[in-house]
């Protein structure tokens, strides 16, 4: 049963809907309808004019959709802004969850699908609009081989920080996956040791060194406890990455031009991706696609669009430069003069 779209916690402007899944989970899609926001008061032009595409964001591990700046990018281009929480995850998690457990990441199929019929797409790419993927971290691994395994329907395919790589490298991953698969077949749940000292949240969140507010129950300080199930299912679609996936869409990926992964705090966790290895990610970024962007941004955090205003605006002007020519716009003039400088 279809429920209603109801005003969502981000208030003005956006609202959500629960999408039942089979076994009774629960998944969850926001959209943006629109408002003036203040920083992009200056900017001459109507929002909403330009181009006519539907964007679909995933999030990442022990996260959700907060990022209000983001829709605010896409509907002042003109795309209609759509974002999932997946089940067990944000506002899709209730109490007695297991927070982000799954054990394939082909599970998600389910809250896409869902979520493009919410969006109004009728599964027919020659009569829906065009489809921009955009997912974070463990959400562009996702997105990376849900495009791979349902070829046509995605026009566009762009990856924040996608956890396409262990952080030890293809060896690392090769040396362990055999004794996590174990592991998650005789005990799925099991916590593994926490691998995550706060040093993200401390760069990013407003209640510490970042400018961030966002609900700490559906994001911690430390993320959720990370179990053998999913770092197996992890694993086994890096796997799958590793050995190519032949997606046929362009696909840009934004990451930052270094890596900070010391388990202490330095001020240089302030310049760098504390999660990923960036040298290795943009390596597998190549096992896409036959056609692969890879833009490395100086100074730039482990979610993109959550690093310091100047390096988001020169993301979004990447961005704004990119998609008319993976889209074959012919009014790409349009969209870098109403994306320029966001």
């Amino acid at each position: 049963m279809t429920q209603p779209w109801e005003p969502d916690i981000l208030g003005e402007g956006f609202e959500q809907q629960t999408l039942n899944l089979d076994g009774g989970a629960v998944a969850t899609v926001v959209r943006y309808l629109g408002t003036q926001p203040e920083w992009l008061g200056t900017l001459d032009g109507a929002a909403g004019t330009g181009i006519d595409a539907d964007v679909l964001y995933v999030h990442g591990w022990s996260d959700y959709f907060f990022q209000k700046h983001l829709a605010e990018f896409w509907h002042r281009a003109g795309a209609r802004f759509y974002a999932l929480d997946l089940h067990n995850y944000g506002r899709s998690l209730s109490p007695g969850m297991v927070p982000g457990f799954v054990t394939n990441l082909a599970d998600y199929d389910a809250d896409i699908a869902a979520a493009l019929s919410a969006m109004g797409r009728s599964g027919d790419p020659g009569r829906d609009r065009p489809l921009i993927l955009l997912g974070h971290s463990t959400g562009g691994l996702t997105l990376s081989l849900w495009a791979a395994r349902h070829p046509g329907m995605a026009s566009a395919l762009i990856l924040n920080s996608p956890w396409l790589e262990f952080q030890a490298t293809e060896l690392g991953r090769r040396a362990i996956a055999p004794l996590v698969g174990l592991h998650a077949r005789l005990h799925p749940l099991a916590p593994l040791p926490p691998v995550d000292p706060g040093i993200y949240t401390r760069a990013v969140s407003a209640t510490l060194d970042g400018e961030w507010d966002y609900n700490l129950e559906w994001r911690p300080d430390r993320g959720f406890p990370v179990t053998p199930a999913f770092l197996d299912a992890v694993f086994r679609g890096q796997a799958t990455v590793a050995a190519g996936l032949g997606i046929d869409v362009p696909v840009l990926v934004l990451l930052s031009d270094k890596s900070y992964l010391q388990p202490r705090w330095s001020a240089d966790a302030l310049t760098a991706d504390v999660a990923l290895n960036v040298d290795a990610v943009a390596h597998r970024s190549l096992s896409l696609a036959d056609t692969v962007t890879v833009s490395r941004l100086p100074n730039a955090f482990h979610d993109i669009f959550l690093s310091p205003e100047p390096i988001r605006r020169e993301a979004f002007a990447r961005i704004g430069r990119w998609v008319p020519t993976a889209l074959q716009l012919s009014d790409a003039m349009e969209w870098e003069a109403r994306t320029a400088g966001l």
